[in-house]
């Protein structure tokens, strides 16, 4: 495992979302499209995703990873429980993500290549 990489926080209006981080952040999103609002911050992606039944986390950090399958195996063979399996959000982008066995939850990511 290398790093955390992106902070998502799940929303409920994007619209609001998209005024609050903009300005604390003090910039205007990289990526804006109905199903993700994506911001730079440093070394750090600062992602807004609408749920309107909010029912993920209000916020998730990312751990970039070589290999996201080895990953995935590593931590459910450490206790942990796999939430989401490991899917391709688009470009090559592999995402998953494992519950520990205290209930955190923390993403994975594998970029593109």
């Amino acid at each position: 495992m290398t790093d955390v990489s992106l902070i998502t926080y799940t929303v409920t209006d994007l619209a609001a979302a998209k005024r609050f981080f903009g300005e604390l952040i003090g910039a205007e999103p990289y990526a804006d499209m109905p199903g993700y609002v994506g911001y730079r911050s440093g070394e750090i992606e600062i992602g807004l995703v609408p749920n309107a039944a909010k029912s993920e986390p209000d916020a998730l950090p990312y751990w970039t990873v070589r290999d996201i399958a080895a990953s995935v195996h590593a931590l459910v063979d450490a206790g942990g429980t796999i939430v989401q399996e490991i899917r391709d959000v688009g470009y090559g982008l592999l995402v998953a993500s494992v519950q520990d066995p205290n209930g955190a939850i923390v993403g994975l990511r594998q970029p593109p290549g």
